[in-house]
């Protein structure tokens, strides 16, 4: 099995408001790296959210490289970040399909 590796966003407090202008790239940044095999899960944190949660396949390094390249997070959206490895104990198959 692939290194795992999770990123956590914290966003500012009206993300809602602010993300608009950069939303466009990082979806797009998002669907490249899952469709490039790095990216297995994302998505946001809380209704409304107030951060994000991603699990790569990916090493430290090109976690970082994602963060570097992200439009929120250049944006001053993300008001702290963590990267950290992830050892996957148990896994089974998601009923739920995002849309």
């Amino acid at each position: 099995m692939a290194e795992l590796t999770t990123l956590i966003y914290d966003y500012v407090e009206d993300v809602l408001e602010r993300r608009a202008p950069h939303r466009e790239e990082h979806l797009a940044l998002i669907a490249r790296w899952g469709g490039d095999g790095l990216l297995a899960l994302a998505g946001p944190l809380g209704d409304p959210p107030t951060g994000a949660l991603f699990v790569f396949e990916a090493e430290l390094g090109a976690v970082e490289s994602f963060v570097a390249a992200d439009p929120p997070f250049r944006a001053g959206l993300v008001t702290a970040h963590r990267i950290a490895p992830w050892k996957l104990v148990s896994q089974r198959p998601l009923a739920h399909q995002a849309t």
